[in-house]
């Protein structure tokens, strides 16, 4: 049976491929077909009846375009091609009927409903509804469902298309939503009127195609058209989410998601979705100076000069500089270039002391690729829980294990729920030994599979053994196979969006000089004077005593409270910069508004900084400090390639070492906190409360 085949559209030849649905050929002629219970990524419902359209040859009746397939269309008396119809007075009079019925019981709320001038149902009702409605009688209300914080509800304008109860069960994976009774008491809701517990809740409000569901957060702020709206990249974490943000002013009143098919596919986690009201809050606008205990705000000019004052008096091998983890690349390329020419070389940005960055660039990739775990046959997780370190990973090896039944997933570490079954082989680096040197029935699933992936997450790599675990992980990768021409099965899956990039840049201890624990360690030996903090905040106060401590960063968190100088920079909207997800894919993101009062952009203060210090960095603009980024790591040039599963020597990751006995545990202990602009954020109070349990919930 052929693959493709002819048929005929608005009297038009056009070849289709036979697994489409009527709906997807006639769009791929060109034809547009209204749609509300229809969506790409979810299951075909079929019960909103808008996408009716004629098939000739077929019942006298119009056809549901999205629940017939092109193969099962008949041929013509003579062997003519099938010929379908979207514009002939029975599809409009279909239509205009089906309007009709859904607009029965919605209520007449455009102008106060937040999805007015977004709304598929306003847009659709336009173009293919009638111009009145012949129903006289009281439209039927619904009572609201509380859904959690993040989601509002207005249920009397649902109409019942189950986008959302599909989005749940299959993408999010979980079993929160539901549509119950029959016929005019049908309703979707939550059952217990409880919080939605997943990650990816916010996308139900961009699949919902009428005002049902709405963002909380967002609710009466503002209308689409009042927006600037900028395409950037998402700093949340290490996958690298393509979102766009909407400001108003200086203030960000909603991000979304933009498609990616590579990266986020249409999706974003609600952390990236709902911490915009964190960007404003708890910000350093202006320079601070520590003076008798107490920080007093300064001019920029008192406060450069004081640091370079500092910088200048200490000795080379007694200054230091690290690097958080929300930073762009080219301000990890001007501090670096800063400090080598000051001659210090203690410098890192490992914040967790994560043993990686010394090998090949492999070494610290998420090399499969987030799309390509759709390809994988086994999966191996260690030490790590992408349900809380990486959702959109997590909703990729959960689509992985929907399309292959045969897929088999194994994890090392802590159980938890996944929203998809797997293998619970140990607790430890035990397990993860045994099955190194070729152990027990999950290392034969490996090495009998032929795109097997192993992740290793930072919960198994930041720890005194880490090293070792990376050494043991990419052992049994070689015994299993996992690396062969055309794929890299080795994985690892970072937490920090600026992580890779620094990395690359190579910010790391010089020769004889300090990691990120031995920096510490030595400010409170009084062996460093002056630490230059770029927006490390996972470090406790009390770790930096001993040493002049210059933080430059956009929030008042834990990196603010242990500085005796504060140079305000700017937050991943506020910037242009280049930031490398966890899979080495270079993206750009790009600046939404401008920062806030006095702050600047990073890699501008680092440069008015050496040139107080009489060591001028030979950059003036973006363009120059690019291209000298670009050429001291190229794959910082190569603006959203891929990883292209290059050759890997594994017996060169990683330090052979002895394992140690403690169990592996995620290095996320809260998703909605996970950095200072998280922190920040009231929305992710809430979030993390609700899902905690701290809070009491009840309907509304």
């Amino acid at each position: 049976m052929s693959d493709t085949r002819i048929i005929k559209v608005n009297g038009r030849d056009v070849e289709v491929a036979t697994n489409l649905t009527l709906l997807q050929a006639c769009e791929a002629a060109g034809e547009e077909i209204p749609r509300f219970c229809y969506h790409e990524r979810l299951s075909v419902a079929g019960n909103c009846r808008m996408c009716l359209i004629e098939v000739k040859g077929g019942p006298p009746k119009p056809v549901a375009s999205c629940a017939q397939n092109v193969r099962d269309l008949r041929p013509g008396p003579n062997g003519e091609p099938p010929e379908l119809f979207t514009n002939t007075p029975m599809v409009k009079k279909a239509r205009e009927g089906v309007m009709e019925f859904l607009l029965i019981n919605h209520p007449l709320d455009c102008p106060i409903c937040d999805q007015g001038g977004e709304c598929d149902l306003q847009d659709q009702a336009m173009a293919y509804g009638r111009d009145g409605s012949r129903y006289a009688e009281n439209k039927r209300a619904v009572e609201n469902k509380y859904m959690g914080p993040l989601i509002k509800t207005i249920m009397t304008r649902c109409i019942q298309c189950t986008r959302c109860v599909r989005f749940a069960t299959e993408i999010a994976g979980v079993d929160d939503l539901g549509l119950v009774n029959r016929g005019e008491d049908a309703e979707i809701t939550t059952y217990l009127e409880k919080t939605i517990e997943s990650e990816l809740t916010g996308n139900l409000i961009d699949i919902c195609p009428v005002g049902a569901l709405t963002s909380r957060p967002y609710a009466f702020e503002a209308r689409p058209w009042e927006l600037t709206k900028t395409e950037t990249i998402d700093a949340m974490d290490a996958v690298g989410s393509n979102i766009r943000v909407d400001v108003r002013g200086r203030e960000v009143l909603r991000i979304l998601p933009r498609l990616h098919e590579d990266v986020n596919e249409e999706w974003i986690s609600d952390k990236t979705r709902f911490v915009w009201d964190g960007l404003r809050r708890q910000r350093l606008d202006k320079p601070y100076i520590r003076e008798n205990g107490r920080l007093r705000p300064a001019r920029w000019d008192e406060a450069l000069s004081l640091v370079a004052s500092k910088l200048n008096a200490a000795p080379s091998d007694r200054i230091a500089a690290v690097v958080g983890d929300l930073v762009p690349t080219e301000a990890v390329k001007a501090l670096k270039d800063l400090m080598r020419a000051i001659g210090s070389p203690h410098t890192d940005c490992r914040q967790d002391g994560a043993p990686i960055g010394a090998g090949p660039r492999e070494s610290y990739l998420f090399n499969t690729g987030i799309a390509g775990l759709e390809r994988a046959d086994a999966i191996l997780l260690i030490g790590t829980n992408p349900r809380h370190e990486a959702p959109l990973v997590n909703a990729r090896i959960r689509k992985a294990w929907l399309a292959n039944l045969d897929l088999k997933i194994g994890l090392i570490g802590e159980t938890r729920d996944l929203t998809y079954a797997y293998e619970h082989l140990g607790e430890g680096p035990q397990t993860l030994a045994e099955l190194a040197a070729g152990k027990g029935e999950f290392f034969e699933t490996l090495k009998a599979a032929e795109r097997p992936a192993i992740i290793i997450g930072m919960g198994a790599l930041a720890r005194p053994d880490g090293a070792a675990v990376l050494a043991a992980a990419a052992k049994l990768a070689q015994a299993a196979g996992a690396v062969k021409e055309g794929w890299n099965g080795f994985n690892v899956l970072h937490l920090a969006a600026g992580r890779v990039g620094a990395l690359d840049l190579k910010f790391l201890p010089g020769e004889g000089g300090r990691d990120f624990a031995g920096i510490l360690d030595s400010c409170q030996k009084r062996e460093i004077d002056v630490v230059y903090n770029l927006g490390a905040d996972e470090i406790s106060v009390e770790k930096w005593d001993g040493a002049f401590v210059v933080y430059q960063g956009h929030h008042g968190d834990a990196g603010a409270h242990a500085a005796d100088v504060i140079l305000p920079g700017a937050a991943y909207t506020e910037q242009n910069a280049i930031f490398v997800n966890t899979e080495g894919r270079a993206q750009m993101a790009r600046r939404a508004y401008f920062p806030f009062g006095e702050a600047r952009e990073d890699w501008a203060i680092i440069r008015a900084l050496s040139e107080r210090v009489g060591k001028t960095l030979p950059y003036d603009d973006l363009f120059a400090l690019r291209r000298a980024m670009i050429a001291d790591a190229p794959v910082l040039g190569r603006i959203d390639k891929g990883p292209e599963a290059p050759a890997l020597d594994l017996s060169k990751v990683g330090e052979q070492g002895p394992l140690g006995t403690a169990p592996f545990r995620s290095a996320v202990k809260d998703f909605y906190f996970t950095n200072a602009i998280a922190r920040a954020s009231k929305t992710m109070a809430e979030c993390s409360a609700a899902m905690s349990g701290a809070t009491k919930m009840a309907a509304e």
